[in-house]
């Protein structure tokens, strides 16, 4: 299976993915990654922060941008060239998180698709917002 190509795309063009957040989600995270950071783990250390409980890690909802590159838009085959995010609110667990992407601009002779990238929770609040440069997959050889 492969994704949408440089042709296959055009301006706005959009796709996105959801996922609520769980506790597990934040445990699973925090093994693969490393990231033991108590903000996200600990309840009594989060109680005392700025946000006065646990956040999901920023990276986890990159992550969910990552999804809609890699398997909608433009999908499988896709490889990420650049990625750059603002995080401007946290998301907590329970937590229904939406990545969007959006097609801003195609450079058809460089293979490169411009996106526009962002996260929002269920109460439409823009957690992530960022730019992405893509390229999608090429069209299969013909035999």
């Amino acid at each position: 299976m492969v994704g949408k190509t440089i042709g296959d795309l055009k301006k706005g063009d959009t796709a996105s993915f959801s996922k609520t957040i769980s506790e597990a989600d934040i445990y699973l995270f925090a093994g693969v990654t490393g990231d033991f950071n108590p903000a996200h783990i600990d309840e009594q250390y989060a109680k005392g922060t700025f946000f006065k409980t646990r956040i999901a890690h920023g990276s986890l909802l990159a992550g969910f941008i990552s999804t809609v590159m890699g398997t909608m838009l433009p999908g499988p085959g896709t490889v990420y060239v650049r990625q750059e995010l603002n995080f401007l609110a946290p998301a907590h667990i329970g937590d229904t998180v939406t990545a969007v992407a959006e097609v801003l601009e195609l450079d058809q002779t460089k293979n490169r698709a411009h996106l526009r990238t962002f996260c929002r929770n269920q109460d439409g609040v823009v957690l992530v917002d960022g730019l992405a440069i893509v390229s999608p997959p090429k069209a299969p050889k013909k035999k």
